[in-house]
């Protein structure tokens, strides 16, 4: 059984949306939060949003605040990115990771080793202009 099945990637023309879809299996939201990731082609791994039960905060990286929002639907265990107006700058494979919910956004946004539990398969996401 896989921890953790990103969904719902594709290719989309600039300004469309997608909802991509991260499932976690073996483990609930009350013991893992989930962060999202991205890499685009040629370049490092950035986080796009972080929830810190600790901070009582959500992080949303600047190039996507006002365009992605997230969901949680804790009985299915599934949480959502929803990704509107999409650019082609967004265009990159799209990680969920799960780590404890004490760890701080800085810790996880920092991508810091040793701090997550999970990742995800990634899914390819593709933005055409």
């Amino acid at each position: 059984e896989v921890p953790l099945v990103e969904s719902g990637g594709g290719l989309v023309p600039a300004g469309g949306s997608l909802r991509l879809s991260c499932a976690a299996s073996g483990f609930t939201f009350d013991d893992f939060a989930i962060a999202w990731f991205r890499q685009a082609p040629g370049k490092g791994r950035e986080a796009v949003s972080c929830f810190s039960t600790a901070e009582s905060t959500l992080y949303l990286a600047e190039s996507v605040k006002g365009r992605f929002t997230l969901s949680t639907d804790d009985a299915n265990n599934t949480v959502y990115l929803e990704m509107n107006n999409l650019k082609p700058e967004d265009t990159a494979v799209y990680y969920c990771a799960g780590y404890r919910p004490s760890i701080t956004c800085i810790i996880v946004t920092q991508q810091a080793p040793g701090h997550f539990s999970y990742w995800g398969q990634g899914i390819q996401v593709t933005v055409s202009s």
